[in-house]
């Protein structure tokens, strides 16, 4: 049974990460990102690592889509005023 459910958390890693680099859309990729990093952290539980899995959500899925998420809201209103001025 363990191993059913490893294969399907790295089963859904891997298509996260597919979809990370195969969607156009930068906020869609951002959040396949951050749902690789859950599925990651959820990993870690079921490997008894909870220590590691907590760091791992926190880090990977929280801050580092926030600061993605940002950064793309950033720069998406950088090149709006940049259209409308020219």
């Amino acid at each position: 049974m363990m191993v059913w459910v490893v294969a399907i958390l790295v089963s859904l890693m891997l298509i996260g990460a597919f979809l990370v680099v195969a969607i156009p859309d930068l906020l869609g990729a951002v959040a396949a990102s951050t749902a690789v990093s859950l599925a990651l952290s959820v990993l870690f539980v079921v490997l008894r690592a909870p220590d590691v899995a907590m760091a791992e959500a926190a880090v990977g899925a929280g801050l580092a889509g926030v600061l993605f998420a940002l950064a793309l809201r950033k720069t998406e209103s950088r090149r709006t005023r940049d259209e409308e001025a020219s």
